[in-house]
């Protein structure tokens, strides 16, 4: 029976590698399986999203020998440094709107709110995904996080 590319949508044998139009791979992501040090992969790769222990498996083997912990460390420390600039932005921001009298003030705090729930809800599906064993990647930084996952 034929499946479609999820990405073209072109037909292609059940067996099939990669889609013969764009070249997507048609394989299941991997998964973390085994053990890295005294950890499960996947155990290691929820607490890099704790920003002392990614900095702790970027340095020390055998957890920056392993691929998806080193994976999962470095997203966490590029989404660190990504929301201190979405901060400071937010600071600026801020400092404009309340030079509005009551509004800007209620402004600056509807907005704190709004972009401090979704980090924390952000955190929390990376930290279910790491649990899962999956390498969940944010839009940009996680590209920037495979890339350096890559280099062993």
């Amino acid at each position: 029976m034929p499946i479609s590319c999820p990405q073209c949508v072109a037909q292609m044998p059940e067996d099939a590698a990669f889609c013969p139009n764009c070249g997507h791979s048609m394989g299941i992501p991997a998964r973390a399986q085994g053990t890295v040090g005294a950890l499960k992969e996947n155990i290691a790769g929820a607490l890099a999203y704790m920003l002392i222990p990614a900095i702790v498996f970027v340095l020390l083997e055998p957890y920056n020998r392993n691929r998806f912990v080193r994976f999962h460390s470095f997203q966490c420390i590029f989404a660190w440094v990504s929301a201190i600039v979405i901060g400071a932005v937010l600071k600026l921001v801020a400092v404009v709107l309340l030079i509005i009298p009551f509004l800007g003030h209620l402004l600056a705090f509807l907005i704190y709110m709004v972009v401090g729930l979704g980090c924390f809800v952000i955190w929390l599906v990376l930290v279910a995904k790491a649990l899962q064993g999956e390498m969940f990647k944010l839009p940009v930084i996680g590209d920037l996080a495979e890339r350096q996952a890559s280099v062993i």
